[in-house]
């Protein structure tokens, strides 16, 4: 069996699999090697919101791209994505007003549809909600939320229908180079051979790129989800909504539920072994964001617990990727540390990083903010206004 290929991805996640789909679409030989099973790290254990909120330019861009895709994916991708238009409302409290407003005007120059809504408007749109504390929200009626589970499987297909060719079980041991040019891995399953290396590793993203002698800023974090069957009366789907003054946020899920957790930068202190964590979902935060949820949307109180996870981000300083040939000419990629932000941005990743590996001259999105060396040069990613970690 011959294993030369023309790029070899490392990690079958979101960035891994919408990646070889794009790159096998224009003819290129790939091959997918990942450790466990297709989705089996962040990807698989995503809340899958679609949002288009976001704070600079080329993100939002990329959220309206990914939305698209996931409203047409069978048509874009094949397969299905489980994708459910709930409307997405992202709540600030006075301090973030205006950044509010500046990032909504952002995002309706880049073609999105949003809107700002007041207290009234808020209470108008989803009864119910508690908005004492609040002064403004964003409403995106397009947005809502999909299966991960779903998405990254129609994707792998969709590489597959292409000529991709997917290696499971099979880790990566090691990263080989030939005058500082990759040529290819070693495997648990032996030696695979490209000229290009995708390191789409996800929280082990750090660790693969010490094969190739670089050192990225990528944290593997301990994160949680809580989930709560909604009360009789309450069974219809509620809009997505991420609640900035309380930093939860919650979404509806299929079966009646209700799915909860926290947009709290402190999660990024969570540093654990992505190979040994405690993936059951402590009480003590069952308790804390059901109460935050019941704060927020006080119609849910009589609602019954159903337990919960704990999942992985890969997080950077300024919880932005690492979209980068690290080293100019090495033909070795980093496509890593989303910091919980990737599964949304999923379809534009894969074709931003597709553009990047194959030389295109006038990509769509261009990833030079993303670039690794930013840190060094203390130019971290930024967005025009910022609260928690919208992105």
């Amino acid at each position: 069996m011959s294993k030369n290929f023309d790029v070899l991805i490392i990690g079958a996640g979101i960035m891994g699999c919408s990646t070889a789909f794009q790159l096998a679409k224009r003819g290129l030989r790939v091959a997918v090697l990942e450790k466990g099973q297709i989705g089996d790290g962040s990807t698989g254990k995503s809340s899958a919101i679609i949002r288009q909120h976001y704070s600079n330019e080329l993100t939002a861009r990329m959220a309206l791209y990914s939305l698209r895709v996931f409203q047409h994916f069978e048509k874009e991708v094949g397969g299905e994505c489980g994708f459910h238009r709930t409307g997405f409302l992202a709540l600030v409290s006075a301090k973030d007003q205006a950044g509010l407003e500046a990032n909504v005007a952002l995002q309706q120059r880049v073609g999105i549809q949003t809107e700002l809504l007041s207290a009234d408007g808020m209470a108008a749109l989803m009864p119910g909600l508690e908005t004492n504390d609040l002064v403004a929200a964003a409403y995106e009626p397009e947005s809502g939320y999909a299966d991960p589970y779903l998405t990254v499987h129609a994707y792998a297909n969709g590489a597959k229908r292409h000529g991709a060719r997917f290696f499971l079980r099979t880790e990566v041991t090691g990263i080989r180079f030939v005058d500082g040019k990759v040529v290819g891995v070693e495997t648990s399953q032996g030696a695979f051979h490209a000229p290009q290396v995708v390191n789409c590793g996800g929280p082990w993203g750090a660790r693969v790129a010490k094969l190739a002698g670089v050192d990225a800023p990528i944290n593997s974090c301990r994160v949680q989800v809580a989930f709560f069957r909604r009360p009789p009366g309450h069974e219809a789907e509620h809009p997505v909504v991420v609640d900035f003054a309380r930093a939860s946020y919650f979404r509806p899920e299929t079966g009646g539920l209700t799915l909860a957790g926290l947009v709290d930068p402190a999660e990024g202190d969570a540093v654990v072994d992505p190979d040994d964590f405690k993936e059951s979902v402590d009480i003590p935060f069952v308790l804390d964001v059901g109460e935050l949820l019941v704060q927020r949307y006080p119609a849910l109180e009589e609602s019954q617990s159903t337990g919960g996870y704990a999942a992985l981000y890969a997080i950077t300083p300024d919880w932005h990727p690492i979209v980068d040939e690290v080293r100019r000419g090495s033909g070795f990629f980093l496509c890593a540390g989303f910091s919980g932000h990737g599964f949304k941005l999923g379809p534009a990743v894969g074709l931003m990083m597709a553009d990047l590996i194959t030389g295109e001259s006038d990509p769509l999105f261009d990833p030079h903010i993303f670039r690794l060396s930013r840190y060094a040069e203390n130019a971290p990613v930024r967005g025009q206004y910022e609260y928690s970690i919208a992105g």
